[in-house]
């Protein structure tokens, strides 16, 4: 009976000296920016200088890193990454709003998210606003209401408090501390105009507002010593500005970089401390982790950003997928000076059809570009041919304008780039494989109006003419003319299904052209997935096109040769029409086309628009 009483003595006392422990862990709150680009005047930015007082103060006291980077420049992937503390291509998690509804599935399996382990560990867990997982999940904070400072007593707290940050209205602030849109300087991947001055100012109020909300919850918190003391404040955002379309959903620097600073008492946060080494949201989730005494899982892919060993990071990696119906695959590492690129998807230009597309600065680049009113570096940025590979000297280029692969002066750095990123990718990459047809059909048949060729395979094409009814419908054709038609204007999709054989460089062009070298001489686009009825209406196929030099065309129905036709070379596009009246092989099923081509080594040739005449 003694031993009995012992062992209960032991294990009571045990059990306080664990408590006693636990109370010592520091509370961690979160303070989770929405669209918010590093525009603070402790940032350096002008417009805000003297305007952000509550931020400028945190990063004061506590530590600034310079050089902050989210996993992902769009909010759900971001936040489905940083509160499981892996990037979301590893476990699932990086297709924009996906995993849910119908297509709902939760992680994988052992996989817990950052309120769970610290729930695990003893911590009491809340958060005020959005989450926006891209997985099926269970009640996971112990509150999402209340006074966030309303902790159970002898409990540590890890708390999440959401803020509107880029998407703050700002029709109501007060014009007395309305940034002046004159000293609004907009970053040179943009016109440089009043519009945009006003989006940039724009953004800078909705700062100042944020602002005062954090200063307002951080007043709550002096007010509260027995918290102040034992509380860290971590402040950041999800990704770069919402009205800007480079920032926002872009896996660019602006998309990318972002506001961190954290402040608390000096046992665990340095005091007045600014950083300049590359750091990931990522290292906030294992810091976070750290400060709770909380072990590290084995997915977790950041590090201590306070520990005694810490090694600077050699680059800052992220990725785009897609997002709402925009579907894209883009991978990006940045070092010290140098951001490089990787784009996947080749057959659509940068400024993709997106949720976006009824803004007036939206409309403004697209009406800019169609009437030939952009400069040459903003139509290439925007319109031009997606490039498989971008480097960026980000200290002399911060906008990211002057894509340096081909630079003779850059091929070590480029190599060196292309190794870190193979390395990082070797790890695995989910965005690899295409996403289910449940989820191309919620996201591009049912919320928004998908134009990528991956949501082809989950449609109707009734009329047989190789683009599917709704593909048809979102791009102002007829679906039920059963006319092989083809504009190339569809910035989703360029090639709108055309292939090259014999050519060996991309031939999906500025937005509204196919272009490509015939480096050989020769070469052949082909179209297949055909199941239209040859008829008498069918009057011509007329190729809108400009060669440099002399060019042969021969038209191929169904591998039957249906007639050729002669260019000229210039520099102003012309029409060539193959008779298909009384066209022994323009007859009967027409399955597949094809457009032989023949000139000097080396023309260059550009193509507006292949389609039947009726």
């Amino acid at each position: 009976m003694k031993r009995i009483v012992s062992g209960i003595l032991v294990l009571t006392s045990m059990i306080c000296m664990t408590a006693a422990a636990v109370d010592k862990r520091p509370n961690i709150l979160w303070l989770v920016q929405e669209d918010t680009s590093p525009w603070m005047g402790c940032y350096g930015y002008e417009a805000n200088k003297g305007h952000t007082p509550v931020i400028d103060k945190l990063a004061k006291e506590g530590v600034l890193f310079q050089r902050a980077f989210v996993p992902v420049p769009v909010c759900s992937p971001c936040r489905s990454s940083f509160i499981v503390g892996a990037h979301g291509f590893r476990f699932g998690g990086h297709e924009h709003r996906s995993r849910r509804g119908e297509a709902g599935r939760g992680l994988p399996e052992g996989m817990m998210t950052l309120p769970e382990l610290f729930k695990k560990a003893g911590y009491h867990t809340f958060n005020f606003g959005k989450t926006d997982y891209n997985f099926v999940h269970g009640l996971i904070y112990d509150r999402t209401k209340g006074n966030w400072y309303d902790a159970p007593k002898g409990r540590p707290f890890f708390g999440q408090i959401q803020l509107k940050g880029g998407k703050t209205n700002t029709k109501k602030w007060p014009k007395e501390r309305m940034t002046d849109r004159d000293s609004a300087v907009v970053p040179a991947d943009y016109p440089q105009n009043a519009m945009y001055r006003e989006i940039v100012a724009q953004h800078c109020d909705a700062i100042r507002s944020d602002d005062d909300r954090i200063g307002k919850i951080l007043a709550e918190l002096d007010a509260r010593p027995d918290l102040r003391d034992n509380t860290i404040v971590v402040y950041f955002s999800d990704h770069g500005a919402n009205h800007l379309v480079r920032h926002k959903q872009m896996p660019t620097e602006a998309g990318l970089h972002v506001p961190l600073i954290i402040w608390g008492p000096r046992k665990w946060v340095p005091n007045g401390l600014v950083r300049n080494d590359l750091v990931s949201i990522l290292d906030v989730s294992a810091t976070s982790l750290t400060w709770a005494g909380i072990p590290h899982p084995e997915w977790i892919e950041g590090q201590d950003l306070f520990a005694q060993d810490f090694e600077p990071r050699e680059f800052v990696g992220a990725a785009r997928d897609r997002c709402d119906h925009t579907i894209d695959r883009v991978r990006t590492i940045r070092t010290g000076r140098y951001r490089y690129t990787r784009n996947f998807k080749l057959d659509r230009v940068f400024l993709q059809p997106q949720y976006r597309d009824g803004k007036d600065y939206l409309i403004f680049l697209r009406r800019a570009y169609a009437n030939n009113e952009l400069s040459p570096e903003l139509k290439k940025i925007y319109f031009g041919e997606r490039p498989a590979e971008e480097l960026y000297d980000i200290k002399k280029d911060p906008a990211q304008v002057n894509n340096l692969v081909g630079s003779r002066g850059h091929k070590a750095a480029l190599e060196q780039h292309r190794k870190l990123m193979d390395e990082w990718l070797a790890k695995g990459d989910l965005g690899a494989d295409e996403e289910p047809d449940v989820e191309l059909t919620m996201n591009g048949n049912r919320r928004f109006h998908g134009v990528n060729p991956e949501y082809e395979r989950v449609r109707e094409d009734s009329d047989g003419d190789g683009l599917s009814d709704l593909w048809e419908k979102y791009n102002d054709r007829n679906p039920e003319d059963g006319r092989l038609q083809f504009q190339f204007d569809c910035g989703g999709w360029q090639t709108e299904g055309w292939t090259a054989k014999h050519i060996d460089n991309n031939i999906a062009g500025y937005q509204g052209y196919l272009d490509f070298t015939l480096n050989k001489g020769t070469g052949t686009l082909e179209r297949a997935g055909f199941k239209v009825d040859a008829t008498y209406k069918d009057k011509a196929l007329a190729i809108k096109l400009r060669s440099a030099k002399a060019l042969k065309l021969e038209l191929l129905a169904n591998n039957t040769s249906a007639g050729e036709a002669e260019i000229e070379g210039g520099e102003t596009f012309k029409t060539v029409r193959i008779p298909l009246t009384e066209n022994e092989a323009w007859e009967g099923m027409i399955e597949s086309l094809a457009v032989d081509l023949a000139a000097k080594p080396g023309t260059f040739v550009e193509i507006d628009a292949i389609e039947v005449v009726r």
